[in-house]
Parts: structure tokens; sequence; C-alpha cells
């Protein structure tokens, strides 16, 4: 066989692999595994970063001694400030809490499930095999699970894990898991906008109460210890008003500080994002046809059509929570960052300008300090990505 013949058979073998839907399994295992290799790497070979995983473990250390009032609970960063489900998540790692290296190794089989979801996602949402290839390229999101031991892991993984059950249409699971996420960290009722629409379509408004009652359930069960003092929990877990310090900031480094901290610009950021929610959830619903249905028969599904892309839906009322955000630290890039290829897979932009987009994201993530130019660049390729789902 000459030259030519065997480069034809390559490229066919090429194009098998990255394209064809039969060979995705095969790709989703060949890049699971060389994820292992490489966070198992990162983790042996860069050094560890402490950030907060001492007040970690100083905030459970008053919890497991009987403070019960969230007020009184704080650490060398500051008080506690994340719901119950971070107090039950770390009780369990508080005996290994002084051993990093058990926690490194914890903290990146987190990693390794929360990619083996992602890809579930993908797979469940027709996603070409070479989009796989874009999961194990970043360096921040390795970082923030394998060497800084954020909380934002946890919740990103039952996160996940709910997307992937809502696909499936195991609704009551995905409503517990999306509960549980919600427990470990405040920023998952992001998604809740579009959860509620998904819920309504496919089962009626009344047959969407049973979920919704799983979400409230779960929010009781694991915030039963604290019922004492029920009012410092909910100030101190679920703080709408709470100020991030400018200078942790990646978004919003071209405004100045006193504009940052302004409560203007705090109101004008939460219209626009209630402004931008209306208007893609408008489309996301479908229109008064599908209100009057609902409301009609309540009891009856309005229907999701076999062409709506639940995932999607979730993801975009994520990243427009994210856009319009008044704070976000380097942790928070963990909220999305295994579901950019897929949005950007799921615009109409050609693709270079899809890649350009990710890669533009994933540079102003790993400036720091963040400066005006990562800043811009961050919010125009969001926006672009968001633009490029309307279109």
């Amino acid at each position: 066989m000459n030259a030519i013949g065997l480069m034809s058979i390559l490229a066919s073998f090429v194009h098998y692999l990255l394209f064809d839907r039969r060979s995705f399994k095969l790709v989703a295992a060949l890049v699971i595994l060389g994820d292992v290799i490489l966070t198992g790497a990162i983790i042996h070979y860069v050094p560890y970063t402490e950030i907060d995983w001492v007040t970690y473990m100083a905030q459970i250390s008053a919890y497991m001694k009987g403070e019960r009032n969230y007020s009184h609970i704080s650490g060398p960063t500051g008080p506690l400030v994340y719901p119950a489900g971070h107090v039950l998540i770390h009780q369990l790692l508080y005996p290994i809490g002084d051993n990093i290296s058990v926690v490194q190794d914890i903290y990146g089989g987190l990693y390794i499930l929360t990619l083996i979801v992602t890809v579930g996602i993908y797979y469940r949402g027709g996603a070409p095999n070479v989009l796989l290839l874009a999961l194990p390229l970043s360096k921040r999101l390795h970082s923030i699970f394998a060497l800084r031991l954020f909380n934002d892991c946890w919740a990103i993984l039952l996160m996940q894990s709910s997307v992937l059950a809502i696909q499936l249409r195991w609704d009551i699971l995905g409503a517990a898991l999306f509960s549980a996420a919600l427990s470990v960290k405040m920023n998952i009722i992001l998604y809740l906008p579009a959860l509620l629409v998904i819920l309504v379509k496919r089962r009626g408004i009344y047959r969407a109460i049973p979920p919704l009652a799983v979400v409230a359930a779960v929010q009781l069960a694991v915030a039963y210890p604290f019922r004492y003092f029920l009012k410092e929990y909910l100030a101190g877990a679920f703080d709408l008003s709470r100020i991030f310090l400018y200078k942790w900031t990646v978004n919003w480094r071209m405004i100045s500080e006193e504009t940052f901290l302004s409560r203007e610009w705090h109101t004008t950021l939460l219209l626009g994002q209630v402004v931008t929610l209306v208007v893609f959830g408008w489309r996301w619903i479908g229109g008064w046809k599908v209100i009057e249905k609902a409301a009609k028969r309540p009891t009856r599904a309005p229907g999701l059509g076999p062409d709506e892309d639940v995932a999607l839906m979730l993801f975009t009322s994520n990243l427009i929570g994210i856009i319009f955000s008044r704070s976000l630290h380097y942790q928070f890039y963990s909220w999305y960052a295994q579901q950019l290829p897929y949005i950007a897979w799921r615009t109409r932009w050609h693709w270079s300008l899809k890649i350009l987009f990710v890669l533009m994201i994933e540079y102003a993530w790993n400036v720091f300090p963040s400066t005006p130019l990562s800043s811009n660049l961050l919010l125009g390729a969001n926006v672009a990505l968001l633009s490029g789902l309307w279109l």
C-alpha cells in the first residue's frame, strides 16, 4: 500500500473517532483516562495552594463542638456563608482534614466524576465526539478542584448530575440533586428559571409540584440541625445582599471601585438579568399558546418539543446569571467551565469564532489579578456566546 492509501485510511480513522457517533464512548473513555493521568500528575507535581480549606475545617470544628448559630461560626478568612449541605459534606471530610494529600486525591476523584457526568450530558445532548477533547484542557478548572479544594466543586458535581437526570426524564431525582447542589452553594439558584419552565412544560402545573416539593424537602432536611437559629442560618447561608471585595473580582474590572460597590450598579445588573431571563424564558416557554394550554389544563403537560434541549436551557439560565453577577471570583469559573464547549457548539457562530470565544474566557480566568482588558474579554466572550444562542 502506498503512502496516499495509508494517509486516506488514517484520515478516515480520525474522522471516525472525532465525528462518528458510534465511536463516542471510545473517545469518551480515552478522554477520561487521559484526564485521570493529567489530574494525578497535577496533584503530585504542582504545589498545593491554601486558600479556604483551613477556614472550612475551622468552621466545621465549631459545628462539631455544638455551635448551631451561623453568626457565631467563622474561620481565618471569614464567617460561614454557605448553606448547610456544605457543612454536612465537610463534616465527613473533617477527620482527614489535616492530611492534604489525601484530600487532594478525593478532590481529584471528584473532578473526574464530574467529568464523567458531563460526558453523559454531552452524549444525551447529541454533541459530536470532537467536543469531548476540549473538556480536559482548562488549567484553571484543574486548579480549582485539585489544588485549591473549593466547595464549589461539590455543588458543580451535584448540579451536573441534576442536569443529566433531567435529560433522562428523572425529574424527581433531578430536583433532589438540584436542591442538594443549592444546599452547598447559593449560586445554583441561577438554574431555577429554566428548571421551572422545564418542569411545567414537561409535567403540567399540578404535576410540577412534587419535584418542587422535593426541592423544599431537601432544603429543610439539610438545615434541620440549625432549626433553633433559623433567622441566623438564612441570613448567613442565603445572603443576597453580600458585597464582595473589588480586589478579588474577575469581572467588571473596567469600572471604578466606587461604581462596583454602589447600590445603583447592583440594581442595574439585577434588572439586566431579569430582562434577559424574560426574553429567553419567553422562547423556552413557546409563547402565549403554551401558557394558555398550561392554564386551562393544569394536570396535563403543555409539552417539550422533541428538539428542545433541556441541558442547553439550564446552561443558558446559568450563563445569564454569570454575565450579570456583581462579582466573580476565580473559583466561580467552575460554575460553567465544563458547559462552555457545549454552549459554544450550540451557537450559530462559525467554528473558528466558537473556539476563539472559549479561549478568550479561559484566558480571562487565568489572568491574576484581573485587568480591564481581561474583564472586557470575559464579558465580550460571554455575551457573544449568549447572543449566538439567541441567533
